[in-house]
């Protein structure tokens, strides 16, 4: 069952003992703890691995205005943009030299297509990342919700090996890429 951003902070809540909340604008102190702290925990989660759901492939817009020094263009990020995690031309997501600056990408390029992580939708995540997240929501809720530090500390180490979990989880659904230059191997072969 895909679960929503309010479904998501309902079930953190509930790890934690409070009551769980139908909406960010419901008036109560877990709604209001919900509300400022979901967006930048669920990005920052998002922003700390290269999860394969979160990975998308964009050609990027080319801007009028040109980089005052080191690179030659500037190309416009993407909305859902993240993180960076490589840059191409050509068909290629990679092997470009690039700098991320504000909302652009700066490159010597005539076109860049940029691999990065997005922010999917909530009901797009995984049950892997849901409960990798959850764990997260449920330390990062606990002290302004109960001032118990020493649970809060428990619920930490519980998001640390929920976040572990899922990044083994995440790594085993592609295939490992091989070796595209290794020159002690080709030396040998000579």
């Amino acid at each position: 069952m895909a679960l929503t951003a309010i479904g998501l902070c309902a079930r953190a809540l509930l790890k934690i003992g409070a009551a769980p909340i139908s909406g960010f604008t419901d008036g109560t102190a877990e709604a209001a703890v919900a509300a400022g702290l979901f967006g930048p925990v669920r990005d920052g989660l998002l922003s700390a691995q290269a999860w394969s759901f979160a990975t998308r492939q964009a050609p990027l817009a080319r801007l009028a205005a040109v980089p005052a020094a080191d690179f030659g263009a500037a190309f416009q990020l993407p909305a859902d943009f993240l993180r960076a995690l490589s840059a191409g031309t050509g068909g290629r997501g990679r092997g470009l030299t690039y700098r991320i600056q504000g909302r652009c990408l700066l490159a010597d390029a005539e076109a860049v297509i940029l691999t990065y992580i997005a922010r999917p939708a909530e009901e797009d995540f995984p049950p892997f990342f849901d409960q990798a997240l959850i764990a997260r929501l449920a330390a990062e809720f606990c002290v302004p919700l109960t001032e118990n530090t020493a649970r809060a500390e428990a619920l930490w180490r519980l998001a640390d090996a929920e976040f572990r979990r899922a990044r083994l989880v995440d790594a085993q659904q592609d295939s490992q890429p091989g070796f595209e230059d290794f020159t002690l191997v080709e030396a040998r072969w000579s």
